[in-house]
């Protein structure tokens, strides 16, 4: 199976989150979602999550966003792509369909944060266009730092990245 070749991107939707929590499962060592945490963001307002999945309807891979009011930012809050379809592509296609959910809502700048010691999702964020903005010390649950790291969707948008990194680090938030 390719799964470049055999998976569909679209907004997931209440019937995909037994397949979501066996993705998180198979995905993460740690700091999971769990039934309840992914049962609200599927069903939450400011919030839109897109899979990957498969003919036989396995997900492969899954990102959510989340949006607040009166905001032009949005936050990329989860990416996980299952261990057997890294390295095909996917995470670009999702990457890619996440940030087109964003312009479609008018957003100018995407942001997120990893782990700092997962260079492969750094490396995948970085080759689309991310930079990295801030380090956050001890920010998982296991005492890991992550990177805070953004990325302009727009013109508008540079410049707001621009202007942030330019600000004193204690703007940040």
């Amino acid at each position: 199976m390719n799964p470049l070749q055999s998976s569909t991107l679209r907004p997931a939707c209440g019937a995909d989150l037994h397949a979501l929590c066996q993705l998180e499962s198979v995905s993460f060592e740690g700091d999971r979602f769990t039934r309840r945490q992914l049962a609200h963001l599927l069903n939450r307002a400011h919030a839109r999550t897109w899979v990957a999945d498969t003919e036989e309807g396995s997900l492969l891979g899954y990102g959510t966003l989340l949006f607040r009011r009166n905001s032009r930012s949005a936050r990329l809050y989860s990416f996980c792509v299952h261990p057997d379809a890294r390295g095909t592509g996917l995470g670009r296609r999702l990457l890619e369909a996440l940030e087109g959910e964003a312009l479609t809502r008018g957003m100018q700048r995407l942001t997120l944060e990893v782990r700092a010691d997962n260079r492969v999702a750094m490396g995948l964020y970085r080759r689309m266009g991310f930079l990295p903005r801030r380090w956050l010390e001890d920010y998982y649950v296991d005492g890991c730092a992550a990177w805070q790291m953004d990325k302009a969707l727009s013109e508008a948008g540079e410049a707001l990245c621009e202007a942030i990194e330019a600000a004193p680090a204690a703007r940040f938030g």
